[in-house]
Parts: structure tokens; C-alpha cells; sequence
């Protein structure tokens, strides 16, 4: 017994009647009647009482009915959800960042939620080595990443989305701060103060960056602390024990009244962001719904 059939024996049901079911089918009686007879033998009961004027059904008939309806009915609202999950109305959107980057997601996730509340969200954070395990092995979907991302993955395998970059900014314990109008600092009275800097074994690029800078200015900072995690970097801070130099949204994420934001005022090097995906993964309507919202909510800030 198929979908088909369920389908012409309500109609019969509806109808009471083989003719008026045809018609109401569009299509001849013989088959019509041929598909009830082989529903009956199939199942090994009678499903309608005949009668010389009508149809009325069994015992049995009855209970098909019922069940027969509540199947078409799931059916109908089975196809309804899988098309809505397809062009992003609802479903799970799996989406990884980096921790120096999760201040990206509130804006678009909002946006997202106002269009479509039924899409919700699995969210992973971690360094670029773990985003790119999760992103191969299709866990998430979305990375929101600095850039260049530190992965294993070959860079052919993975599209990239710029996104506006992000000016590195000095953040110190809120007791040490200069005096300064304009709230910045140079370079070189930035390297006389401690320094903690964001370093794992596989990712090194942000490390890099700033000590480079430093030594485009012919400085060599004083690092008392490589670190894996902005957390503790930025509790660090706020303890009192060094400075750190970070992209600005990070500090968004970490609203801490003993950390003060400084502009460096000789240096103007930024945090390059991108979203990435893998190039030979089609991009769910939900994935393509949450860029949209991103690159929307980048526009208006």
C-alpha cells in the first residue's frame, strides 16, 4: 500500500461512491476500482459495505480512515518543514569562531532571528587548528576567523569572505593608563610596560603581528606570557600583571571596568576577518540567510 493509494480510498471515502471518487480523482473508474480491490486483498479485510446506492464503511475502513488522514496530514507537514528548512525558515545553523571574534556573531544572529525565529544555533569556539577539524569534518558550517587561518586544510578547499578589519588597539590594567586626552599611547612607552601576547603551538600569527610592529619601530617588547586563551589574557589584565595588544572588538566581548582601552597613536596595523566555508559544501539557505545578516550588520556599523 503506497501514498497513492491512501489518497484514492479517502476520496472513495469522502464520495461514498466509485463514480463521483473517479471524477473527483480525474481518472476512469475501472482502475479506480481495481486500486480498492487490491488495497482489500492486501490487507485481508472488507474496507466498504456496498450497496446499490452507495458506499459505507467498515469496522476497519473506519480505522484507516482515521489513520490514513493523520498520515496524509504529517505527510503535508513533513514536505512543509523540509522545504522550510531549505530555503532557511527553520533548523539548526552550526556556526565556529574564533574566541577573538565571537563579538562578531550577537548583530547578524539577531538579524537572523528577526526574519526567521525558528532557525536556532549551535555555536563552537576555539583556536584556528580546532575550527579547521570542526569545518572538515562538516561540524559547523561557518567559521568566523582571523585571517590567515592557521588550519591543516589546504587553502584551495576553503572560500573566504572578507570582512572589515579591525584596528589593534593596547589594553592595560585600568591603574596603569597614561594620562591622555585622546585615550592613546605610542609604541615606545607601550614597550615599556609587560606584555602578554595570544600564542598557541599552531596558531602564531596574531604574535607575530604585534611583535613585528614593535620591531618596525625598533623596539623589542618585554613578554612575560605566551597565552592560548584571550580569557585569561584579559583577566591577566585586569589583575594588574602586563598590558596586551589586541584587535578592538575584542575587548566588546570582555567588558571589564579594571581594563582600559588605549588607540596606539604611531602604529596602524590591523586584524584582517574573514567567514569562511568549504568550497565543495553547499552552503545551506540558513548559511546563506546568516552572511546576508552579517554583511548587513557590518554595513550599518
Amino acid at each position: 500500500m503506497d501514498i497513492r493509494q491512501l489518497k484514492y480510498f479517502l476520496a472513495i471515502a469522502q464520495e461514498k461512491q466509485i463514480t463521483r471518487a473517479a471524477k473527483l480523482l480525474h481518472m476512469e473508474q475501472p482502475p479506480l476500482s481495481r486500486q480498492l480491490m487490491l488495497m482489500e486483498e492486501e490487507l485481508g479485510t472488507q474496507l466498504f459495505e456496498r450497496s446499490r446506492k452507495q458506499l459505507t464503511l467498515t469496522a476497519a475502513g473506519e480505522m484507516l480512515k482515521e489513520r490514513a488522514e493523520q498520515l496524509l496530514l504529517q505527510l503535508d507537514e513533513t514536505i512543509k518543514e523540509v522545504k522550510e528548512i531549505e530555503s532557511g525558515v527553520r533548523g539548526t545553523l552550526s556556526i565556529g569562531a574564533v574566541v577573538s571574534c565571537v563579538s562578531i556573531l550577537p548583530k547578524p544572529i539577531q538579524l537572523l532571528r528577526e526574519t526567521y525565529p525558528q532557525v536556532t544555533f549551535k555555536i563552537s569556539e576555539g583556536d584556528h587548528f580546532i575550527m579547521g577539524q570542526l569545518l572538515e569534518k562538516r561540524s559547523v558550517e561557518l567559521v568566523i576567523s582571523r585571517l590567515p587561518f592557521e588550519t591543516n586544510i589546504l587553502p584551495g578547499k576553503i572560500e573566504v569572505l572578507p570582512l572589515p578589519s579591525d584596528p589593534y588597539v593596547a589594553l592595560m590594567p585600568s591603574s596603569w593608563a597614561p594620562a591622555s586626552e585622546d585615550k592613546s599611547i605610542g609604541m615606545e612607552e607601550l614597550a615599556t610596560y609587560p606584555l602578554l601576547t595570544l600564542k598557541t603551538d599552531k596558531t602564531t600569527r596574531m604574535h607575530e603581528q604585534v611583535v613585528n610592529e614593535f620591531r618596525r619601530h625598533g623596539i623589542e617588547p618585554t613578554i612575560i606570557c605566551e597565552c592560548s586563551s584571550v580569557a585569561i589574557i584579559m583577566s591577566l589584565v585586569a589583575a594588574g600583571i602586563g598590558a596586551t595588544v589586541f584587535p578592538k572588538s575584542t575587548l566588546s566581548s570582555f567588558p571589564l571596568e579594571a581594563v582600559t582601552m588605549l588607540a596606539i597613536r604611531d602604529a596602524d596595523f590591523q586584524s584582517e576577518v574573514g567567514i569562511l566555508w568549504l568550497k565543495d559544501h553547499r552552503l545551506s539557505k540558513r548559511a546563506q540567510h546568516f552572511i546576508e545578516c552579517l554583511l548587513s550588520a557590518d554595513s550599518e556599523s
